[in-house]
């Protein structure tokens, strides 16, 4: 077979050593190191290499990085998802050119190895279908560079924002690839109404979910409940996931058990990206009982927090940390989270260090998986179907 390219001395996990030839933007063969060349070559010097990261949940339309730094406002009473939309919308109305931020955003997630995201985007009556047109615009731009799946996401609610419906069914007609949903108990206050609308968009257009759901304790364990049955009457295991569900770290173990069981039978995915000082689902618990569990920033320096930095190395750190993971094999779970399980949630084909796989990888100064989890290090290069397309957090491909 020719080859296109074959990238020299990669180093995967585990000390195995192979010539990595590619064709067509593709893992053609896994060579020995002693194979004969003849075509393009880069040599990788012996560097780690890793699948490329997985952001599987991330806001490219309310971002302000990049922008002026703006204060972050407190809520009033505690975390409250009502207030931190109404600070959203104060913030955004003085913001940059939503493009602009976006392009901020992706630049920093691609520099540090992303190369498969999922971004929700607004899409309900305030703000109608004006961000995802934008946000579709910006993706177009960045083919070549990142694979995005995009998300209508009704941050105002669905049966409190007039109009949200139709919208949401709309937003997957021009182009958004999956529907979301937001707290159906807590902010729209009917979970069968709010779940109709969701899983109804999905099945008229053969879409996969994906929910925020924030609500605590025993409210927020219902409702996954009804969102798992609702996934195993349309026959959509494998096709919905929950972000957040903070409600699982917030709940006995022998409930969290029963949760788990539930949504490993009804295959629904569980997104998080442990944030601070809040509980979050027990990583363990949950992959023990079959469930896939994957991650993503979230948001980065936006009105809901001043923090992330788009590196979704560094959130595997994060993950480690906040679930006490120590020894290798925990460390290599939170690495898992931010790539394979996050592929798997994803749906992505051709994902991984395999023969047929997309050429996407990253290469790492670190002996292993868990040395780079704890390390972070830098001085990376993002490969895209074969291309270098960022180097030292710097994008060098092109955009379109």
């Amino acid at each position: 077979m020719a080859f296109d390219k074959i990238f020299l001395n990669a180093r995967f996990d585990g000390g195995t050593r192979h010539h990595i030839a590619v064709k067509h933007g593709r893992i053609a063969a896994l060579l020995p190191t002693d194979a004969p060349t003849g075509i393009e070559t880069v040599d990788l010097a012996d560097a780690l290499v890793v699948p490329g990261f997985v952001e599987g949940h991330i806001h490219l339309d309310t971002s302000f990085y990049g922008d002026a730094w703006r204060p972050h406002k407190p809520c009033t009473n505690g975390f409250n998802v009502h207030e931190r939309v109404a600070f959203q919308a104060q913030n955004m109305a003085e913001a940059a050119p939503m493009d602009v931020r976006a392009r901020n955003q992706l630049d920093l997630c691609i520099g540090h190895g992303t190369t498969q995201m999922r971004s929700h985007v607004m899409v309900d009556g305030s703000v109608g279908l004006k961000s995802l047109e934008t946000i579709l615009r910006v993706r177009e731009d960045y083919r070549g560079l990142i694979d995005i799946q995009l998300v209508a996401f009704p941050q105002s609610g669905i049966l409190t924002s007039p109009g949200t419906p139709q919208l949401l069914d709309e937003a997957i007609g021009l182009g958004a690839d999956l529907v979301g949903g937001l707290d159906p108990a807590s902010f729209d206050r009917d979970v069968e109404k709010h779940l109709d609308v969701v899983f109804g968009v999905a099945n008229k257009h053969g879409v996969d979910v994906d929910i925020h759901l924030h609500d605590m304790g025993t409210l927020g364990a219902f409702e996954i409940e009804q969102i798992a049955a609702r996934t195993r009457a349309l026959g959509m295991e494998g096709h919905v996931a929950i972000s957040h569900a903070y409600g699982l770290g917030d709940i006995t173990m022998e409930q969290l058990k029963t949760v788990a069981d539930t949504l490993a039978r009804s295959g629904v995915a569980i997104m998080t990206n442990a944030p601070g000082a809040r509980p979050f689902p027990p990583i363990l618990v949950l992959r023990n009982a079959g469930v896939t569990v994957f991650s993503g920033n979230d948001n980065i320096r936006d009105s809901w927090w001043p923090y992330g930095d788009g590196d979704m190395l560094r959130r595997a750190t994060t993950l480690g940390y906040r679930s006490g993971f120590n020894i290798d094999e925990e460390l290599r779970v939170a690495f898992d989270i931010v790539t394979a399980s996050g592929a798997k949630a994803l749906r992505l084909e051709g994902y991984g260090l395999r023969v047929g796989a997309k050429a996407d990888f990253v290469t790492l100064d670190a002996e292993h998986v868990p040395e780079a989890v704890v390390a972070v290090p830098q001085g990376r290069a993002v490969y895209k179907a074969g291309m270098l397309v960022a180097s030292n957090g710097t994008i060098v491909g092109r955009h379109r």
